[in-house]
């Protein structure tokens, strides 16, 4: 007999489960920050919208505090991109990602960067950074000051892909204003870091946060390479399904996996949400043609509402003069019920994004 399969939906309603957008967390910000092994933060303020959508009384206090006091830290993980994670998990993290990071660099900057010595440009960016927090800007330019013939952004992120640095506050503190300054992490937070995970302790969070998946699904979500090792190491320990397509799918075996007709409720997701970021096949959240909309040419991932777990459309909050407006764009026809229900969160949402002030309205722009 072969493995079980899963369908479409049954995939959507493990994934949302493991995300906590089948039914609000009560678990505190930080739990959950480590729990989703950390939140897309491209732009400063998207992981208090993540938060919010997962988490029961989310104040967005509790994660500027956390920023603050360096409970949780933003610097760059997987896929080579920022990420918000929990100080614990920026030393468990960060060693295991080094070699993508380090591949990463060289596909980006490989010929800028040719024949240097990186690993000085490393440690010099290190020193001047625990000198002073720079942005990247400021540290190109002083490491061009050493190697005035090489390309001043390019040598700035060889420090930051080889060196964990950390963004400091004021940067995405909710309701300040700060640019992206930098210092190590060693230096921000205050010791050694925490001992370094392995690929295989990676895999088994990633199935918590994402599963059931496959190893091209861990491979994207990570942009770490072989992993198809940790997975053999590890099947014993997982169970195994496919997907319709046939694909092998593995998951840990008391991971929740609810029944495909469980009920979905609306959710506005943040703009870099990793619910859309994290599989090689999307589908089990949107379509092909929905990601064309969603995900733009730029680089930057909008936000999206979800109905009956999957994504129906896009949001925005527009703010003038004391009148904040939630623009609603669905891609299709939405059921009465389904409106209704947006409406209720979306003035939730409104809410939380002014901080209870100014005038809140909502939009439906349908096509």
């Amino acid at each position: 007999m072969g493995e079980p399969v899963l369908d479409r939906r049954s995939l959507n309603r493990a994934l949302l489960a493991r995300q906590l957008l089948l039914e609000r967390s009560t678990m505190p910000a930080a739990a959950a920050v480590e729990h989703l092994v950390g939140l897309q933060a491209q732009a400063p303020f998207p992981p208090y919208y993540g938060l919010w959508s997962r988490l029961a009384g989310f104040r967005a206090e509790e994660l500027a505090a956390l920023l603050r006091e360096g409970g949780v830290v933003r610097l760059v993980l997987m896929r080579g991109t920022i990420h918000l994670v929990t100080a614990e998990d920026c030393g468990r993290l960060r060693p295991v990602l080094a070699e993508s990071l380090a591949r990463s660099l060289q596909g980006t900057f490989g010929r800028k960067l040719d024949g240097l010595d990186l690993a000085a440009v490393a440690a010099h960016g290190r020193e001047l950074v625990e000198r002073e927090p720079l942005t990247l800007g400021a540290l190109g330019d002083r490491l061009a000051e050493r190697w005035p013939d090489r390309d001043p952004f390019a040598l700035a992120n060889a420090v930051r892909n080889l060196t964990p640095l950390v963004q400091t506050p004021p940067r995405a503190v909710w309701g300040e204003a700060g640019q992206a300054v930098h210092t190590s992490a060693e230096s921000w937070l205050g010791g050694a870091p925490q001992a370094a995970t392995s690929p295989d302790e990676v895999v088994l969070r990633y199935l918590a946060a994402f599963g059931p998946a496959g190893v091209k699904d861990a491979q994207l979500w990570s942009g770490m390479t072989r992993l198809a090792a940790s997975f053999k190491r590890l099947r014993d320990r997982l169970v195994v399904f496919r997907d319709e397509n046939g694909q092998e799918l593995y998951d840990l075996p008391e991971a929740p996996r609810p029944e495909p007709g469980t009920a979905a409720p609306v959710r506005y997701l943040a703009e870099f949400d990793n619910l859309l970021l994290s599989h090689a096949d999307r589908a089990r959240i949107l379509t092909e043609e929905q990601r064309r909309a969603v995900f733009t040419r730029n680089g930057l991932i909008r936000s999206t509402i979800l109905v009956d777990g999957f994504v129906a459309g896009l949001w925005r909050i527009d703010s003038a003069k004391g009148v904040h407006t939630l623009v609603v764009e669905p891609f299709g026809r939405l059921a009465k019920r389904a409106r209704t229900a947006l409406e209720r969160e979306g003035e939730r949402l409104l809410a939380f994004a002014s901080d209870g002030a100014g005038v809140h309205e909502l939009r439906f722009e349908e096509a």
